[in-house]
């Protein structure tokens, strides 16, 4: 058993925990995280984090009521002498506010990087939303590993669709269909969005009739209100004789999303299970053990 313990503050992510638990023999630790009547957080480790190695795990969908509970655990483990802290992020939020697009707004990107930097040592996620940012280090200040699904995502295609072609909704997907594409040598198209607000988006399509007999595979990084998958899922129904399948990293589905997308005409939703959700049928353990296995240089058993 390594000088290393994992904690696991929300539930959700107990099969991703469990799995690294295992595979690495790192302790899942025990702790109490509870609210006060008055809505104040109450945390205690009930083990000793002195001169051990600490991991916490969470996704940060919801990441307004995660975020303060994960800021005082890892500042409790720093001030009982724990050697470093660590973050686990499958899905890492506040990432799309890259730029101040009016005069006055919140560069929420930034702040957050902000919090996270001082509080924790490394941090590992999966597929963050960089757009403007190259890399995630010029807004963190901590070390990272950045870790992608894309060869996950190919294999799961090339193994479940008859005669895909890849869908980007956006010039902004391009950086995923491309790798992913790439892994199965599997062709893809880009198409054009135009966001008229934040539940607004119109899609266009050129190209996509050339390809009428395939199986659009679309494929975005998050799925959160789901308005640019719905409304390209529509124009491929209208250009395409197969109906589409819908494919994202993260599944944050925000709100009624996810009853949204299901009430089109697709195949089905799939997600990876950086968050946990009942479309989860691509496993991203294997990326997280293996770098974590290499954050500690510890031996995957």
């Amino acid at each position: 058993m390594s000088e290393a313990i994992i904690f696991n503050l929300f539930t959700e992510n107990d099969h991703l925990a469990n799995k690294i638990a295992t595979s690495l023999s790192i302790a899942k630790g025990k702790f109490v995280l509870r609210t006060f009547p008055d809505q104040e957080t109450y945390f205690k480790f009930e083990e000793s984090v002195a001169n051990k190695e600490i991991i916490f795990i969470a996704s940060l969908n919801k990441p307004n009521e995660k975020i303060l509970p994960l800021v005082f655990a890892a500042e409790t483990a720093k001030e009982l002498g724990a050697k470093r802290v660590g973050l686990i992020a499958p899905y890492l939020a506040y990432m799309r506010q890259d730029i101040r697009f009016q005069p006055g707004e919140c560069i929420t990107s930034k702040y957050y990087a902000k919090l996270i930097s001082n509080s924790f040592d490394w941090l590992i996620t999966i597929d963050p939303h960089l757009h403007r940012y190259r890399h995630l280090n010029e807004i963190y200040s901590i070390s990272i590993q950045t870790l992608h699904a894309t060869t996950q995502i190919a294999k799961w295609i090339k193994e479940n669709v008859t005669n895909p072609v890849l869908i980007g909704p956006d010039s902004e997907s391009k950086q995923w269909i491309e790798k992913v594409a790439f892994n199965e040598n599997i062709p893809y198209l880009i198409l054009e969005k135009t966001r008229h607000g934040d539940k607004q988006v119109e899609i266009q399509a050129p190209l996509l009739k050339q390809n009428s007999h395939c199986t659009p595979v679309l494929i975005d990084d998050i799925i959160s209100t789901a308005c640019t998958m719905i409304e390209t899922v529509r124009q491929l129904n209208k250009l395409c004789k197969n109906s589409p399948v819908c494919i994202g990293v993260h599944g944050v589905f925000a709100e009624d999303a996810y009853q949204k997308l299901l009430h089109e005409n697709i195949q089905q939703i799939v997600t990876c299970n950086t968050i946990y959700h009942v479309s989860n049928k691509i496993d991203i353990s294997t990326l997280l053990i293996a770098a974590l296995s290499k954050q500690l240089a510890i031996k995957i058993t």
